[in-house]
């Protein structure tokens, strides 16, 4: 089984050098979520890996997105970062109550990055390995429809289906009200089965 593994790991590398990219920057670790996240397939892994890099250069080309770029969705305190669970997870609660859909789409989806990158960083303990997983706590106690942002919650998923695959641990959603069980079925269409497999538990 491990030779099956490594073997379609050096196919995916290949595959991703003939596009230009060098992957002698990226650990085994970096190219395995993507791998895994096609189903150990290493032509689709690669193409996965190539568009990734892609959006990062273009969404990312500093590396990082600033805190004064997504200023207002910080503003808010929605979310917040818990140090590590038992089992060295990085824990992330948001507060749903203070979420209102963004009027400016550009900043919200600056705001997942930053958000994202610091979350796995906060795991990492100052040298990130590539795998590095993390859990989700959603409270949605006294959310109302105006909370409710459907299309920020597809962005949401899509980012961590395309750009941030195999990061997810767990998702805890909390609280949840009658009307949202409606709401996140109309979202899960959206979602890749794969990303919702074993992630959202209720409380």
């Amino acid at each position: 089984m491990e030779d099956s593994r490594a073997n379609a790991l050096i196919q995916m590398r290949k595959a991703v050098e003939k596009s230009g990219i060098n992957t002698q920057e990226y650990c085994d670790a970096t190219m395995m979520r993507f791998l895994i996240a096609r189903s150990m397939e290493p032509s689709k892994g690669a193409k996965m890996f190539v568009q990734w890099r892609k959006w990062r250069d273009a969404v990312v080309p500093k590396g990082f997105i600033s805190e004064s770029e997504v200023k207002e969705e910080l503003e808010a305190k929605k979310i917040f970062l818990q140090g590590l669970s038992k089992t060295g997870l990085a824990v992330m609660i948001v507060m749903a109550k203070r979420h209102f859909s963004s009027k400016d789409q550009l900043q919200f989806k600056k705001f997942l990055v930053h958000l994202l990158d610091k979350v796995i960083a906060s795991g990492s303990k100052g040298k990130e390995i590539g795998n590095e997983k993390w859990i989700a706590i959603v409270d949605l106690h006294q959310i109302s429809y105006k909370n409710v942002d459907i299309r920020g919650l597809i962005t949401g998923f899509q980012f961590l289906q395309n750009y941030y695959p195999e990061r997810l641990g767990k998702c805890f959603i909390l609280n949840m009200p009658w009307f949202f069980v409606s709401i996140w079925r109309m979202v899960s269409r959206f979602v890749d089965p794969a990303t919702l497999k074993n992630k959202k538990e209720e409380v």
